[in-house]
Formats: C-alpha cells, structure tokens, sequence
C-alpha cells in the first residue's frame, strides 16, 4: 500500500522511551481527528491533543489529510500543544462524503419518527458503503417516539440483507450502551439524513464532546447542525466520526449488471435463474422474482433494485 509521506528527515534518531514506544526527536504517532481552516487537530495517545499546520508539500503531492488519518507528526510548542504533520501514514480506505480515512465501519443513522425514513436512499447509502468494502449498521433512533409497526417494518426489510440493526433513543439512553459497546476497538463513522439524531448519539457516548443539536423543521427536514466531520475520542482505540447529514447521495459508478452483487437478498439465487446473465428484472423462470412472489424478498428492497439498475443503465448509455 502506498505511504503518503514527506522526504525522511535527517535528524529522526530515537531520543527516548515513552511507554515502550519510539519518540524522535519530538516526533510521534496520532490520529487527525478534524481539520478546521488549515488546522489538523491530531489526537496523541502519550500527549493529548495537538494543533498541527501541514507541511505545504502535501498540497504539492496532490495529498489533503483526512479525519481518520494516521499520522506521523512534529512537536513544535508542548506547552501551547502545537505541532506540523510530518506524515500521513498507509489508508486502508478513505472516501470523499463524509470526507474520513481508514472506517472500519459505518453506523447509518436513521429516525423512528421525523424525519420520516426515506428508504430509497438509506439503499443507496447501504450501496455506497458496499462498493467501498466498509462494513455497515443501522441505528435507528428515537424509537422512544416510535409506534411499534415502524419498528417491525425496519426489520422486516432488512432481515435478510446482513445489516446488523441496533435500536437505540438518545433522548432516554436506551440502546446508547449496546451502540457503544458494537463500536468498541473501531473507528466508526456515523452518517445519514440530518435531524435523525447523529450529534445526540455522540453527546450519550461522550459528554465532553457537548455538540450543537438541533430540532427537524417544521417540514420534517433535519437542520444541519454539523459542519465539519470531526471523530471524537470515545474511549481507547475507540473513535467515532460525526458527520454533516445529507438529503441526497449519487450511486457509486457500478456497472447495471453488476448491481445485483451488492444486494446480499439475492445471493442464494445465484445460478439458479434461466439465463446465466439474469438482471432479476424482465427475463421468465427468475428465481430472484419467484423468491420475491414468495414473499422471501422484500418487495421494497427490490423496488430499490430496479430504481438503480434503470438510473445506471441510463447513466451508461449517455
């Protein structure tokens, strides 16, 4: 995996031990968790938090540090706690919305009450976390103001997707623990529509981060309270990323007949239709389309299929 690092510098000798790890000449590890005009706040596990400029070759490289970098950086002012980004580190992934390197997993956050679910782009947001090989979870959240059908219907339409589904209200706690419990040991961003409760979650697991919340509008939209992604230290190697929520998304660039890969509800499927190139949409004897008459596939979920497999055929073809 390519390293995104600056020329090694002549003076990196190991100076000292510090809990059975190698500081350099006032040089360690961290974790950017925001970047805020020009300022990339690294998270030290041996100093704290710092301050950091990064070195104007990044920019030169074509490299901007994301929330989630690993980072390599320069001590400039202890006591002021400032630094300079020295290095960023190997990602093992990174995408663009929410701008965040290196999830090990994304938690989509979506309401019970308002605003309302919008299941054609909670698909495609399951879709782009899919393309992009992260892990993915649904929390839905304020199921304290929730009627239990909302709940069931959840459920019932993702019960065969293998998305893991957690139930959660942060105005009680209810489910914040078994949510702070799933996300241990990982770096977790939480994503999805604004209003649904994302900055709440946050303020339930980790008081100090004390986030600006705000209401949904009275047209059922949630106001955009977060601007910026920033990951918050939620316990040790525990970080969770809020992120500005969204009321659209774009599909990945997947090629139509591909599509069908990423719904897991069609997978046993696989090899059993007429045609070895089913689409699961117009071809006869489709075992996809009698499991859906059968009621072993949600109709939703395949509605949502067709939606992407005409936008992408449309998209091709222009």
């Amino acid at each position: 995996m390519l390293s995104l690092r600056l020329p090694r510098l002549p003076d990196r000798k190991p100076k000292r031990l510090l809990n059975d790890k190698i500081v350099m000449n006032n040089i360690l590890k961290g974790k950017i968790i925001k970047g805020i005009a020009g300022f990339y706040y690294v998270q030290s596990e041996e100093k704290g938090l710092f301050a950091c400029k990064a070195k104007g070759l990044f920019r030169s490289l074509g490299i901007k540090p994301l929330p989630g970098d690993d980072c390599m950086f320069r001590i400039t002012d202890e006591a002021d706690l400032e630094g300079n980004v020295e290095e960023i580190l190997p990602r093992k992934n990174q995408i663009i919305r929410p701008a965040c390197a290196n999830i090990d997993e994304a938690v989509i956050v979506v309401s019970a009450s308002k605003p309302a679910i919008k299941y054609l782009l909670l698909d495609k947001i399951l879709l782009f976390f899919d393309y992009h090989e992260i892990p993915v979870c649904i929390c839905l959240n304020k199921t304290d103001e929730a009627a239990n059908d909302i709940v069931n219907e959840i459920k019932n339409r993702y019960d065969r997707s293998g998305v893991k589904l957690l139930f959660t209200s942060a105005c009680k706690g209810n489910g914040v623990n078994e949510l702070k419990q799933h996300i241990k040991g990982k770096t977790v961003v939480l994503t999805g529509p604004s209003g649904t409760g994302k900055s709440s979650l946050i303020n339930e697991m980790f008081p100090e981060a004390s986030m600006e919340t705000g209401e949904v509008s009275r047209i059922g939209r949630g106001k955009h309270t977060t601007r910026h992604t920033e990951l918050f230290h939620i316990d040790k190697d525990t970080f969770a990323a809020d992120t500005p929520g969204f009321t659209s998304l774009d599909i990945p660039d997947i090629s139509p007949e591909d599509l069908k890969y990423y719904f897991k509800e069609f997978r046993e499927y696989e090899g059993k239709c007429r045609f070895d190139m089913c689409t699961h949409l117009h071809e006869p004897d489709c075992a996809v389309k009698k499991a859906l008459e059968q009621g072993s596939i949600p109709e939703e979920r395949y509605k949502s299929y067709a939606v992407f497999f005409e936008e992408l055929s449309n998209r091709k073809n222009n």
